[in-house]
C-alpha cells in the first residue's frame, strides 16, 4: 500500500515502545522509511553576548543542532531494527509542519506517519499541534500513533 514513508522523530518519541510500534507498521506495510529530524533554523543568541558575534552564534547553533539530530536519529533507527529499510534526514524550518510537508515532498514520500502528543486544555490552545496542521495541509495519507 506504502512503499515510502516519512516518519518525524521528536525526542521524547523516540522510546523502545513507540519505536517498536513504528517497527511493526513499516514491516507490515513494507514500506522502507525516512525518519525525519526538524530543527528551528534561529539561534536563540545564546551563545553569544555581542551583536558582532550573531554570525558565529549562528554557525554554533547550526553545529549544536546537528549533532542532537544525529544523536536522535541514529536512536530512532536503531531502536526500530534492522528489518526495515531506513534512511535519515535533518531539516531545518521555522514551522515544524511545514518542514514535515517539505520533507516529504524531498524524499518522494507517500504517506506520514506522526505521533500525537495527546494535548488537552491549555496546552493545546497555547502549544498547538503539529500533528493536527500536517493533517490538514497535507495531500498524502498522514498515519497518526
Amino acid at each position: 500500500m506504502f512503499a515510502h514513508i516519512l516518519v518525524p522523530v521528536v525526542d521524547d518519541m523516540v522510546n523502545a515502545k513507540n519505536m517498536k510500534t513504528v517497527a511493526t507498521l513499516l514491516s507490515e506495510a513494507g514500506a522502507r522509511a525516512t525518519l525525519l529530524y526538524i530543527s528551528d533554523p534561529r539561534a536563540p543568541y545564546v551563545y553569544t553576548t555581542k551583536v558582532a558575534d550573531y554570525k558565529k552564534a549562528d554557525e554554533r547553533h547550526e553545529q549544536v543542532c546537528d549533532a542532537h539530530a544525529k544523536v536522535v536519529l541514529e536512536k530512532a533507527a536503531r531502536l526500530i531494527g534492522g528489518e526495515v529499510k531506513i534512511k535519515t534526514l535533518h531539516e531545518y524550518s521555522t514551522e515544524v509542519y511545514e518542514g514535515i510537508l517539505e520533507a516529504a515532498k524531498k524524499v518522494k514520500a507517500n504517506a506520514i506517519l506522526m505521533a500525537s502528543h495527546k494535548r488537552t486544555g491549555l496546552k493545546k490552545v497555547f502549544m498547538g499541534s503539529d500533528t493536527y496542521a500536517v493533517i490538514a495541509n497535507s495531500k498524502l495519507p498522514i498515519i497518526v500513533i
